[in-house]
């Protein structure tokens, strides 16, 4: 760059070029005016960078104290130290373009202003995934999946972390002009490779990262997948344990787990009978409404009683069916057990007391016989209605 500034630049000199006596006297060598304005330039980048970082702590970070997210705060506090970094050095960076630097020392210092860019940019990245990983792993925490997280989440942070090194390592480079299409090919077959290699690992790795960030189900639930159905013990970077009903204990991959459909069980609000309760077809109609309003007596007013149908609904082969169906206020299976047992032994009860009987499958055969017997000498036998020997 010449001593004087071009006119697309001469408001990069504050016009101090203009002023005759600085343009013509150099000291060693470089005019006055570059002097001056490079004191400029340096406080301009010293003061501005302080004055962002007051309005900064002053203004935003109070606004964001008031705020009920976490996450306005944090990411004040992240940004803090890089803008003060990069406002500084982009003022120096529009300072050296006044100067008339030697070729090689303006490209050395251009070069190391954007390294600082970019190291600045990169350590924000950086810290804002120990920031997410942070607030992901208090929610996990206080979603009882902390075990898991405790595994999952240092290996997620630092391939995240590797992952952005890598880039602003090949960006920094692209803009500093070196030629990076070459390490990219040899990257991008590198990982291409290891991808095909570790395909089931990597598929039971995003399957677990799928589990912990829709949380179909949490350690201790009761999930139905398949003709699978247990309550869930551990969730793992491979696999999900899960202690069937039976006992024994079944180790799902994570790579199904993330794709099937899952029931879970322990998430239902509350657990639903049906019954079909069969009286028997001499039953009266008078009784078959007794029948009706002793079990609406008997259910209705449980205190766990969330709702309930009842409903004379259809001609069996063998019975009058009464269709039930009743919703029990919780989801603890062995309190339901205990309590419906002692529904059902009012029910029986009452049942008894009015004289009304229970139906059960019944067969009633209806034998046809003739009169005439044919004497063989010894003993008579009956023939059968073809005129044979019923045998």
């Amino acid at each position: 760059m010449s001593a004087a500034v071009s006119a697309s630049e001469v408001w990069l000199s504050f016009g101090l070029d203009r002023i005759p006596w600085l343009a013509a006297r150099p000291f060693a060598g470089i005019p006055l005016w570059q002097l001056f304005a490079s004191f400029i330039y340096i406080f301009l980048a010293f003061y501005v960078a302080k004055l962002l970082d007051y309005f900064i702590r002053e203004r935003v970070q109070k606004w964001a104290k008031k705020t009920e997210t976490k996450w306005d705060d944090l990411l004040v506090n992240l940004v803090r130290g890089p803008v003060k970094v990069i406002t500084f050095v982009i003022f120096l960076h529009i300072g050296m373009r006044v100067y008339s630097w030697p070729e090689g020392m303006a490209l050395f210092l251009s070069n190391a202003l954007k390294i600082i860019v970019a190291c600045s940019v990169t350590y924000v990245l950086l810290k804002s995934v120990d920031m997410l990983m942070g607030l992901w792993s208090e929610r996990a925490t206080n979603a009882d999946n902390h075990e898991f997280s405790k595994q999952l989440l240092p290996l997620l942070s630092r391939t995240f972390k590797v992952f952005i090194v890598v880039v602003a390592m090949l960006v920094t480079s692209q803009n500093l002009g070196f030629d990076v299409t070459g390490l990219i090919a040899s990257l991008s077959i590198g990982g291409l490779a290891v991808g095909l290699a570790a395909q089931d690992t990597l598929a039971n790795l995003f399957g677990a990262v799928a589990v912990l960030m829709d949380k179909p189900f949490k350690v201790g639930d009761r999930i139905q997948i398949d003709n699978v159905d247990g309550i869930v013990e551990t969730i793992g970077f491979r696999s999900t344990r899960v202690r069937h009903l039976d006992g024994y204990l079944v180790t799902i991959p994570n790579k199904t787990m993330g794709s099937a459909t899952i029931t879970n069980i322990s998430g239902r609000p509350n657990i639903k009978t049906l019954m079909n309760v069969g009286i028997t077809y001499d039953t009266p109609v008078e009784k078959v409404r007794r029948a009706m309003a002793i079990l609406e007596e008997v259910l209705k007013p449980h205190p766990q009683t969330a709702d309930l149908i009842i409903c004379f609904n259809k001609f069996e082969s063998t019975s009058l069916n009464i269709l039930v169906v009743h919703w029990w206020n919780s989801t603890d299976f062995k309190a339901y057990l205990l309590g419906f047992q002692l529904l059902n032994l009012e029910i029986k009860r009452r049942f008894d007391a009015e004289g009304i009987n229970f139906a059960f499958p019944t067969q009633t055969v209806y034998l046809k016989q003739d009169s005439e017997w044919k004497f063989n000498g010894t003993v008579p036998t009956p023939l059968n209605e073809t005129g044979t020997k019923a045998v």
